[in-house]
């Protein structure tokens, strides 16, 4: 569904995307994974024509982003990190409004927008101002709007930024539900216990470039079971049995902790850096 060839973009003399090569599948739901400043956004913001590329290449679901922008941008919807309702309209005239950028006549704006908000649970509120929602509500209209015109490809840029862990959780169902309908999903977030739940395949990218590219699992398994945290220490060191992994703490005089090795081992151990910005 996305084929990248060697992009760049550079602000001044800051490299947001230096030689970024990448591949999704159709259906997929992958992640893109790094710090701030590693090149997430620009990589969104390209692909869905905010941005010019610059340098390079990148096709969307078998079309060329140069040669046809237009038909690219009908192929993908876009739920952006900050939340950019219009406050004053309704939650169905927000999708309607979409609907007509999309050329969708009016009775198809009509059902589209009745179909998004039933499938996102917010056909109660129809009539309801936006800016009255709670934040989780805003982030399931937002994704509403987004599929509003039917696109095979859903671009998150942290979808649930700001949000309690409850209401995270709701948004995560809704992400599954939409890629197992059949919808290509690029998600990026901070939250990397997020993509370790949500996605098939993640990439690791920092300072503009790709680091690695694989299954979450896959990449877990190669440290280990199970990690041990000294206390006082960045260090930490990784078992593939739990039996082992307590014997190390036993034999630690400054004490340290015993718990699952996560994916965000795995980033730190490819890049030296955390996710968390």
């Amino acid at each position: 569904m996305i084929r990248l060839l060697d992009l760049k973009k550079s602000y001044g003399r800051v490299k947001a995307l230096d030689g970024l090569t990448l591949e999704v599948g159709r259906g997929e739901l992958f992640a893109f994974l790094g710090p701030n400043g590693a090149g997430k956004t620009t990589t969104i913001r390209i692909l869905n024509g905010l941005s010019r590329l610059v340098a390079g290449q990148a096709w969307v679901g078998g079309l060329d982003l140069q040669k046809e922008p237009l038909a690219v941008k009908r192929l993908c919807g876009l739920v952006a990190q900050h939340v950019n309702l219009d406050g004053e309209l309704s939650v169905q005239e927000n999708l309607d409004v979409h609907g007509r950028l999309y050329g969708l006549d009016r009775r198809a704006r009509r059902e589209r927008a009745l179909e998004c908000l039933e499938y996102v649970e917010l056909a109660d509120r129809a009539d309801s101002l936006a800016r009255t929602l709670s934040g989780g509500l805003k982030r399931r209209l937002m994704i509403a709007r987004a599929l509003t015109h039917g696109p095979k490809l859903l671009f998150l840029d942290e979808p649930t930024a700001g949000l309690d862990p409850a209401i995270r959780r709701r948004i995560w169902s809704l992400i599954k539900k939409v890629n197992q309908d059949g919808t290509t999903i690029f998600l990026t977030t901070h939250y990397i216990e997020e993509a370790e739940f949500l996605a098939e395949r993640v990439a690791f990218v920092n300072q503009g470039r790709l680091v690695r590219v694989g299954a979450p699992r896959d990449m877990m398994d190669e440290l280990g079971q199970w990690a041990v945290d000294r206390h006082g220490e960045e260090a930490t060191v990784f078992f593939s049995e739990r039996e082992a992994a307590a014997a190390e703490v036993r034999s630690l005089e400054g004490g340290a902790a015993v718990r699952r090795v996560n994916l965000e081992d795995a980033f730190l151990a490819s890049t030296g850096r955390r996710v968390k910005p």
